[in-house]
């Protein structure tokens, strides 16, 4: 019986405040890591107080900026940060309204997983990505939750790209972590539908409205051949005949995963008519280029000398 939690333990917020500065203020090296994503430095202390409470796993913060009365969730990605400082992406202060050194907030939180998403691209080069939603999930492994209203920053192919959060369920603050979510896109901000009539007109009065060519033009003159003879027309050819192209029959039989090779198979030949044409050989006629005059002096000379 003593083994039993007489009195249960009531869960603990975390809820403090500290001086937030962009991700560029850390001293050290450079953190893309950080800047990309939606995961905050809080410093060691923070670690240590986190550890005595009750919380629940994994750690989701709310940040709240009272002044201008914007809120805002996030995760925690590393606790080496300076005492009284946390250092926050520069997409996060943008939509907190912080500026370097104001105080933020902060205040742990249980948020539910997501379930579904809509966003919204501010530019229109959005829609030039091939797959966004692949390159959207790729982006959000960096992030610990969602919530409506913010604006997000994406990098990819080394441009930035910003969407805005326009809808998150079940709730307003939703957590991406191993969660199965469905995403949307909204038209882009400035995008314009092509209108169809307008392609008609233009089609349309495309001729009409080509000016003539004027200027220079090389090569304007006619050619001629050296030898005096007349140009060959074109005009003159007799017509190409088409052959209409055969249109094969498909294969109805045809199964997933097999391969057919297809063959042509020459037509037999008629033995009959084979043995009606006769082949011979060099049936032509022989023509010599020297004149038969010629052709007997030098074979009376050839006969003198020999004798």
């Amino acid at each position: 019986m003593f083994g039993f939690n007489v009195f249960p333990i009531i869960p603990r917020p975390f809820n403090t405040q500290y001086y937030c500065f962009s991700v560029a203020m850390l001293p050290g090296n450079e953190r893309e890591d950080v800047e990309r994503g939606g995961k905050i430095i809080m410093p060691p202390s923070a670690l240590d107080h986190l550890t005595r409470l009750n919380i629940t796993y994994p750690m989701l913060f709310k940040l709240n900026n009272p002044k201008m009365d914007r809120i805002t969730h996030c995760g925690v990605l590393e606790f080496v940060a300076d005492e009284g400082k946390v250092y926050l992406p520069h997409w996060m202060m943008h939509n907190l309204m912080l500026d370097e050194g104001d105080m933020v907030h902060i205040e742990s939180a249980n948020l539910p997983v997501a379930t579904f998403s809509r966003f919204q691209p501010h530019s229109p080069d959005f829609l030039d990505i091939s797959n966004p939603k692949a390159v959207l999930e790729n982006c959000l492994r960096n992030f610990a939750c969602l919530t409506t209203g913010d604006v997000v920053n994406i990098k990819y192919n080394t441009k930035d790209y910003e969407l805005s959060v326009l809808e998150t369920q079940p709730g307003k603050a939703v957590s991406i972590i191993e969660c199965d979510m469905n995403v949307e896109f909204a038209a882009p901000l400035g995008y314009q539908d092509p209108d169809p009539d307008k392609k008609k007109e233009t089609g349309e009065h495309s001729t009409d409205e080509i000016a003539a060519p004027s200027g220079f033009f090389p090569f304007k003159g006619e050619g001629h051949r050296l030898d005096g003879k007349k140009k060959r027309d074109p005009d003159d050819d007799p017509p190409a005949v088409k052959i209409p192209c055969q249109v094969g029959i498909p294969d109805y039989d045809w199964k997933p995963g097999t391969i057919t090779f297809m063959r042509n198979v020459r037509q037999p030949i008629n033995k009959e008519e084979a043995k009606s044409v006769e082949f011979s050989p060099f049936s032509g006629q022989g023509h010599t280029l020297l004149k038969v005059d010629v052709q007997n002096d030098k074979v009376a000379k050839c006969r003198e000398k020999a004798k």
